[in-house]
Parts: C-alpha cells; structure tokens; sequence
C-alpha cells in the first residue's frame, strides 16, 4: 500500500479565512484610494469566488458588472494595478496580525512537520501573501518548513486547471498517491482532483455548499480537541479533530476505495 509522505496545502479559505475579512477589504481599500466608489461587499465577493486569482477577479467584475468602464490603460493594466495596490493593503493587515490561522491549523502543521511529513503549499495566491501569513503566524523559520511554495502566476493555467498541484509535485519530486491535499473550494477541488491527489476539504461561510463530491473528508474545521470538527461528509473514524492519525485513516480509505 502507498505510504502518506506528504501534506499539500490550499492557503486562503483553507490555512485561513483570508477572503472575507482579508481579501475583500483590501480590495475595497485599493478602489478607494483610486477614487473608484466601488464596494465589494459579503455577498458580491461570493459571486466573484468563483474566479481565481486577483487580477482575474477585477476584470470579471468589471466585464460582469460595468461593462462600460474602460481604462485607458485597458482593462489588463488597470487588473494589474489595482490588484498591486490591494496586496499592499492586504500585506498590511497581515504584518498587523490580522489575519490568524483556523482553529487546528497550526497544531496540525507542526504535528505533520515533527512526525517526518513533507509539506508543500499550492495556492493561487500570490507568493508575498502565502510568506507573509506564514511569518505573521508561524515566525519567521516557518517559511523553510514547506519545500515547495507554488504560488500565483508561477504556472500558465490557475486553479481549477491542476498546473499548480502538478508544479509542486515535480519539486518535490512526488507523485499523487503519496500525498494528502487541504482545500477549501470547489476550485480547489477540482484542480486537485484532476491532479489524481486525494483532497480532505475544510469549508468556509463561502463555500460550505460547494460540490465536494470527490472529497475523501470534508469538515467544518481542522479543529482541536476542545473545538471539535462537525463532518459533512465521508468518514472520520474515531478522531474528532484532525490528527496525524485522522490523516493516515483517510489516506488508507481512499488507497482502498
């Protein structure tokens, strides 16, 4: 049977709650200071999830709901600019400590990294912001913790095409059935399953009613011992949190099924 070598991690929705009250706001903050009365609010930025990647983000707002508006400098490089300016916003609230980890994230990542588990980060989002979470909550050494952080423009294709996850498994020099995979998204999920890689889902406001059928877990939460996860589907065994041992039982099921 394929033994468990190594954890591949999603970052914003999955490691935090980085859309909602990160993301968005830092957007909203890049539309003010351009003089732009532009306000993604809570349920337009849920419409706007289902693009990945910043840039890609404005231009479909833009192309969806002001079809009119039309820089001079087109619509690519207006994307560009402004989403510079709102990962600087977002940086700043990151360095603020703004932004934490879920409940269990840590716990379960320095568990993972004492045990021998190799990890791995694969997001769409763009490298300073994976860095700058990582230090703003892990410290500084947490960076040399993950071997391969394949982040934003790195592959020509973004989630739900799986160049990212396949990027990071030629890095590390990995194949599919060695790893376990944390999303968030149906996105997400459908980048890693069209990658062959088994996926355990912890879902968020924005996406607990995503299709997550070919999910071998999915969970509310990474959760600790005190803060227990509520299963939405699959099977948890005994465990009621996520845990190495959690890990190494849904690796086996899905080996199996």
């Amino acid at each position: 049977m394929p033994q468990l070598t190594a954890l591949l991690f999603d970052v914003d929705g999955t490691l935090a709650d980085t859309e909602r009250d990160g993301h968005r706001p830092a957007f909203n903050k890049a539309f003010a200071e351009a003089g732009l009365d532009w306000d993604w609010t809570v349920d337009l930025y849920a419409d706007l999830l289902t693009v990945t990647g910043g840039k890609e983000r404005i231009r479909y707002f833009v192309e969806k709901y002001l079809p009119s508006f039309t820089p001079d400098e087109g619509l690519a490089g207006f994307a560009a600019r402004m989403h510079k300016r709102k990962t600087h916003f977002y940086l700043e609230m990151l360095q603020a400590g703004e932004i934490p980890l879920r409940v269990g994230a840590e716990r379960l990542i320095r568990e993972a990294r004492a045990a021998g588990l190799r990890l791995g980060i694969a997001t769409t989002t763009t490298p300073e912001n994976v860095t700058y979470l990582l230090k703003a909550t892990l410290g500084e050494e947490s960076i040399g913790w993950f071997e391969c952080i394949a982040a934003g423009d790195i592959v020509p294709k973004k989630k739900p095409a799986p160049d990212i996850y396949v990027y990071a498994m030629q890095q590390m020099g990995l194949q599919p059935e060695e790893c376990l995979v944390f999303e968030d998204s149906d996105n997400g999920i459908r980048s890693s399953t069209a990658a062959n890689l088994q996926t355990i889902v912890t879902v968020n406001d924005y996406t607990r009613d995503h299709n997550f059928s070919n999910a071998v877990l999915v969970v509310d939460q990474f959760g600790e011992a005190d803060t227990p996860f509520t299963v939405l589907q699959g099977d948890a065994g005994t465990e009621s949190y996520a845990t190495l041992a959690l890990l190494q039982h849904v690796f086996n099921q899905g080996n199996r099924s």
